[in-house]
């Protein structure tokens, strides 16, 4: 086994296992077997207390090593010894809450060394946006709470304090700060970038005594900050679901979480690195063509509200994208990928992950996906006061869960996955319609092929670890078929490709191979077709398409046609002057959607001058049926003739008629005094 970016084999990591106090049971032979290690790894038993010096002695000697350590508890401790290494030198991986501290623990060799050998791919990393917040914070409520939140943040931070109701504020004797008063009628921007717009805005008069009073009030100024704590209790003036960095919004009326949202914010002062969670090809963008909207499915699933239309193309703010991933899991181009990490490292991680455990004789492996944060919350809640999980039940951990696509979620049954389990938080179950369009149609092809019926993709949406160790619990002891592990591949950089390889994969080792399955309205596979009594081959739809699903030929009118780009993006049939066009949703196995093939096509119309073929017959004399006699240019048949004539003759035939449109007419002569006189012998006493 190897590592596929690296090609870095484990033996050449220093690899400390520890059975944290025996209480995770770890065959050394087996798993130095499984790893492919040279030699029986040493299993410690109190590595980050008595045998710490041991490990500080071992990885000072192999500065020049990468070590993985099988211990996330202390990770911070082994962090510390091992100081003076780089951040990526050192590697941790949890098999204690994942695999060892279980009801099964016992049987749980395959999954610990799937585990730690998943630990040892490497993804490749995300860019960076760099975020500069100089601790300018407004502090926007009423009365004397927002004063006295305001004195205690002008400890720390740059404030300026604008108030929404004045009464009973007390007068302070010391202003260490602007006060002003006035309600914001706009707020935008993101952490060390917000714009404020304040209506009824006054600043506070130096000569307030026993209350307040301001300057005249003014509409519309426009104000920025780095911060923003709103106190005031009327709902978040930015209404995303997923908040905004830098934006903190508190109830007036609860002291322990205005205290916790001071203690936030005070922290949000310096120079950041926010990764960038997706990318954007503007060129497969499938939103719009020639002023047409057809595709908004990034912008209307975005609840960071961090996506906007840019013409023909969208815009995506990387500073206020939190990275969940709808965006690129409804895709249907693959115009926005996620890449933290990418498509192919999700991909490879897990064949790594379910490979290495089949190769250790593991059986009928269960994929359970979670978000690092809350999903790994549930599974050491599971460990330390459950069951804990099955040893088939392969814990695999992801930035957000909402980013997968079926076409990741097709990838991982090819890797030998028996089954596959979603397991979203709570907080996001308002904003799972993409998710569940992808998991639906993950299955509709599962089904279709007719694969055993454990072989599907499950959604669990909860955070209670007893509802989800209950939903797991029919995969204990589970028998079902399973699939060949056989089938693994390189995933590709393009959504589609990768789906396309997924699928065939699948379909190669199906109980009931499929060539055409038909899809419910609105997938993005399908074919179109076109009325050729209809259609004039005026090419509008092979110019709109996003896909190059549409295509024309040079030599002749032609429309060619490649199924397999096709992402039903309505674009041609929306641009389609004739109506001519039908859409229908569907998946073509066969190699023939691969290629193109021809949906209309008819002879040129040959130049009545040159005899050059030119045009589309049935468009020219369509322009010519509506043109005459109802065009003041187009009234005689010379003029109607001139249509059907290539460019060049054309341009020739026109600046040798009467009503040629470039004529400039007849020069004046230019008058003499000869001219005027004809009798005057002597031109110059004029």
């Amino acid at each position: 086994m190897t590592n596929r970016r690296t090609n870095e084999k484990p033996f050449n990591c220093q690899l400390f296992v520890c059975s944290c106090e025996n209480t995770v049971s770890i065959d050394a032979k087996k798993l130095g077997q499984d790893l492919g290690l040279d030699r029986t790894p040493e299993i410690y038993n109190n590595l980050c207390r008595s045998q710490l010096a041991e490990f500080r002695k071992i990885i000072a000697g192999n500065k020049g090593r990468r070590a993985t350590v099988a211990c996330t508890q202390e990770a911070p401790l082994f962090r510390e010894v091992a100081s003076g290494r780089g951040e990526n030198d050192i590697s941790f991986v949890n098999i204690r809450e994942k695999a060892g501290w279980s009801e099964q623990g016992s049987k749980a060799g395959a999954k610990i060394s799937a585990l730690i050998a998943e630990s040892l791919y490497e993804t490749v990393p995300t860019g960076l946006v760099p975020i500069v917040s100089k601790g300018d914070c407004f502090v926007y409520g009423g009365g004397q709470q927002a004063l006295d939140v305001a004195q205690k943040l002008s400890n720390r931070l740059n404030v300026t304090l604008i108030l929404t109701d004045v009464d009973g504020v007390i007068v302070p004797a010391n202003t260490r700060f602007p006060v002003m008063k006035g309600n914001i009628g706009k707020l935008s921007g993101v952490l060390g970038e917000f714009e404020v717009t304040i209506d009824g805005h006054a600043a506070l008069r130096p000569s307030s005594r026993s209350e307040l009073k301001f300057q005249p009030e003014q509409n519309g100024v426009e104000l920025s900050c780095d911060l923003f704590f709103d106190l005031s209790g009327n709902g978040p003036l930015i209404a995303t679901s997923h908040g905004r960095d830098g934006y903190v919004c508190v109830e007036p009326g609860y002291p322990a979480n205005i205290s916790q949202a001071m203690y936030d914010i005070v922290g949000l002062v310096g120079e950041f690195e926010k990764p960038i969670f997706v990318s954007y090809d503007q060129d497969i963008c499938a939103h719009s063509r020639n002023g047409i909207t057809a595709c908004s499915k990034c912008i209307d699933n975005c609840p960071s509200s961090a996506i906007s239309p840019d013409g023909d193309g969208v815009r995506i703010d990387h500073k206020i994208c939190d990275g969940c991933g709808h965006c690129a899991a409804g895709c249907p181009t693959g115009a926005v990928s996620y890449t933290y990490p990418g498509r192919l490292d999700v991909v490879g991680r897990c064949q790594t992950l379910v490979s290495t455990y089949l190769n250790a004789d593991g059986r009928f492996p269960l994929l359970l996906v979670h978000e690092e944060n809350l999903g790994g919350a549930v599974i050491s809640a599971l460990a330390r006061f459950g069951d804990g999980l099955a040893p088939n039940v392969l814990p695999f951990g992801v930035h957000s869960i909402t980013h997968l696509g079926h076409e990741v979620l097709s990838a991982f049954f090819t890797a030998g996955v028996q089954s596959v389990v979603l397991l979203a938080p709570l907080k996001k179950r308002d904003e799972l319609d993409v998710l569940t369009s992808q998991v639906g149609l993950t299955n509709e092809f599962l089904k279709a092929m007719e694969f055993d019926a454990s072989m599907r993709v499950e959604l669990i949406v909860d955070d209670d670890p007893d509802t989800v160790s209950q939903a797991l619990s029919k995969f204990r002891d589970f028998t079902g078929t399973g699939t060949q592990a056989s089938n693994n591949f390189t995933a590709s950089r393009s959504k589609r490709e990768t789906a396309r390889l997924a699928l065939a994969n699948l379909n190669a080792v199906a109980p009931a191979a499929q060539e055409v399955l038909d899809l419910p309205m609105g997938a993005p596979y399908g074919r179109i077709t076109i009325d050729t009594e209809r259609c004039t081959l005026c090419l509008a739809c092979v110019g709109a398409c996003p896909a190059n699903a549409l295509s024309d030929n040079g030599a002749r009118p032609q429309i060619s046609f490649t199924e397999a780009a096709c992402v039903q993006c309505t674009l041609c049939q929306a641009t389609c002057p004739e109506k001519a066009i039908s859409l229908e949703s569907r998946y073509n196995f066969n190699n023939s959607a691969l290629s193109a093939s021809i949906l209309n096509f008819e002879e040129p119309l040959d130049c009545i001058q040159c005899g050059k073929p030119f045009g589309s017959k049935s468009a020219i004399e369509k322009v010519i049926a509506v043109l005459a006699g109802k065009n003041a240019m187009f009234r005689t048949s010379a003029q109607l003739d001139m249509l059907k004539m290539c460019e060049n003759c054309r341009v020739a035939a026109m600046t040798g008629s009467e009503t040629d449109p470039m004529a400039f007419g007849t020069v004046p002569k230019t008058l003499t005094a000869k001219d005027l006189d004809p009798d005057d012998d002597d031109p110059t006493r004029h």
